[in-house]
């Protein structure tokens, strides 16, 4: 029945989304929850209070209404079904509300990476030993949504597009953007490969030395980009004691200011030079 308390559904994007007008307003709004959009059909109404509306947002804004109509537009309606699934496993493993923007990025990604698989088009993650290091719970999540994929669609999907999957599943309980994940993870193999030509020596992948070292490094960039300064007593002694450790650090703090586009704490440089002072007891040139 129509009412002022009603919205009128524009389009049913799933079983658990639909986007509606609000009576009397003409608001544009995504309603999510769990079956809202199960036996909904276009031009009908939904009560505003409906108890299975668990979040509503409003697409008031340019990028929004262009995300939502390229989803419309583009994306495989079963497509979005598994991304339904695969966002309702999610939920299950995490108490933390998935981000309303995953129910946009996840099947965009999805679609396009089918398109690169059946085209014979190759995957290549370089930073997939790293995301399995990082982010290890999000990746067992991230095999179960390309088992998904792989069943649906009937194609193999490689443990690099895996990788992918995992920032989205990360992505999704953080709200950490997928496009910063993976700056950091170009920031990070940048530096690393810069401490091994610098010093002319190999960090195996597999060593823990690489992997408390990049970790080290991520937790830095998360702390730089979240102005989290923690206080490093030891920054002159550093100078003076490890003059080349400090030569490097700065090095590799320039590169984190050129892709942070923001200046670099000196209490970061310390536990820079820190660090690799560790790391070069075990790797010298």
């Amino acid at each position: 029945m129509k009412s002022e308390n009603n919205h009128r559904i524009e389009r049913v994007i799933g079983n658990n989304v639909i986007l509606v007008k609000e009576m009397g307003t003409e608001r544009e709004y995504v309603l999510l929850g769990k079956g809202i959009g199960f036996g909904c059909k276009t031009s009908g109404f939904i009560d505003a209070k409906d108890p299975r509306i668990e979040k509503r947002f409003r697409l008031d804004d340019r990028d929004q209404l262009s995300q939502y109509q390229s989803l419309l537009e583009e994306i495989d309606p079963e497509v979005i079904q598994i991304s339904e699934q695969i966002i309702d496993n999610i939920q299950k493993h995490f108490t933390t509300p998935v981000n309303n923007k995953v129910y946009f990025a996840l099947p965009s990604h999805i679609q396009f990476a089918i398109h690169r698989l059946k085209n014979g088009m190759d995957i290549v993650n370089p930073f997939l030993y790293e995301t399995k290091v990082f982010f290890p719970k999000e990746y067992e999540i991230a095999k179960i949504a390309a088992e998904l994929i792989r069943a649906k669609f009937q194609i193999d999907v490689p443990e690099d597009e895996v990788g992918f999957l995992t920032y989205h599943v990360h992505s999704a309980v953080t709200n950490v953007p997928v496009g910063q994940l993976v700056k950091f993870s170009n920031v990070i193999n940048e530096m690393v490969e810069m401490i091994e030509a610098v010093r002319s020596i190999h960090i195996p992948k597999e060593s823990m030395d690489y992997v408390r070292l990049v970790t080290h490094l991520r937790f830095s960039l998360e702390r730089i980009m979240q102005k989290k300064l923690v206080k490093n007593p030891y920054v002159k002694e550093m100078k003076k004691k490890h003059k080349e450790e400090y030569q490097l650090a700065l090095q590799l703090t320039e590169i984190m200011k050129h892709h942070l586009q923001t200046d670099i704490p000196d209490d970061e440089t310390g536990f820079l030079v820190m660090h690799l002072y560790r790391l070069f007891q075990v790797y010298s040139s």
